[in-house]
């Protein structure tokens, strides 16, 4: 296995969930997924001590980074040129993608613990991505992925999958990095759907019916979205209130928010 020294890496952070990644046969893979070429406009979150970032800046004449860790910003900075390398130093949370233009790639290998509200961060900027590619938590990627009716789907699958074209290319072991994570990674990529492709009409409706359903789990449509949906209207779109939130496609979940919608605008008029 061809791994960086461990004496040329710095101490990673168990505050900001730091596993370094330092196995060259998972970062070349990784780069190769990504696929990256000298017109992309690219950036990526989390470089740490730039594992990916020296393989993309070989193709990329530019690259944008994202990172949170004030000593990693350092030594990011006193490594790459200012005309190589822009380093954004503020938290992903809160960063806006969109600032960096229109047709931008985003890569990283995600901080495990922040992972779900990140995801749920950049989609807010869905319109101004290409693609995303990321390593992240193998059971977070399996339900990003996951279809109806099997254990891991859920409300993460389906905000996602409503969005992006979501799909988990391979996994990578905890022997890959520095300090081992207890838990398998897996590279996912997710390309934005065009909008004529998103199935709602209002993404804050779509969420709430989606967070309703699945807000107890074991519990029937009839009883996780009373007093939003009667049997009426389970009747008008051909599903059965017996069934579970986990059972529903994308597009059965969109059907209800779109038939909703206008009984949302009339109760905020009034």
């Amino acid at each position: 296995m061809n791994r960086q020294p461990a004496s040329a890496l710095p101490k990673a952070k168990k505050s900001l969930g730091q596993h370094f990644l330092v196995d060259q046969h998972y970062i070349a893979r990784i780069v190769a997924a990504i696929r990256p070429e000298a017109a992309d406009r690219m950036v990526e979150i989390g470089p740490g001590p730039g594992a990916l970032t020296r393989p993309l800046l070989e193709t990329l004449p530019h690259l944008d980074v994202v990172e949170v860790d004030r000593e990693m910003v350092a030594r990011l900075q006193a490594e790459f040129p200012v005309d190589r390398l822009s380093v954004h130093s503020v938290d992903a949370l809160v960063y806006d993608f969109a600032s960096l233009g229109p047709s931008l790639r985003v890569v990283g290998n995600l901080p495990y613990n922040i992972s779900s509200p990140l995801l749920f961060h950049l989609a807010a900027s869905a319109e101004a991505i290409v693609d995303m590619t990321f390593m992240l938590q193998k059971e977070v990627v399996d339900r990003m992925a996951a279809a109806p009716d099997t254990p891991d789907y859920g409300r993460l699958s389906v905000m996602l999958q409503s969005r992006f074209k979501v799909t988990k290319l391979f996994n990578v072991p905890p022997g890959a990095f520095q300090p081992p994570p207890k838990v398998d990674s897996a590279i996912v990529r997710l390309v934005p759907l065009a909008l004529a492709e998103v199935p709602y009409q209002d993404a804050k409706v779509f969420a709430e019916v989606v967070a309703r359903a699945f807000g107890q789990r074991r519990k029937t449509l009839r009883n996780t979205l009373r007093g939003w949906v009667d049997e009426a209207l389970f009747n008008e779109l051909a599903i059965d209130p017996r069934r579970r939130g986990e059972t529903l496609t994308v597009f059965e979940f969109a059907a209800l928010a779109n038939r909703l919608l206008p009984t949302v605008i009339k109760e905020s008029d009034d």
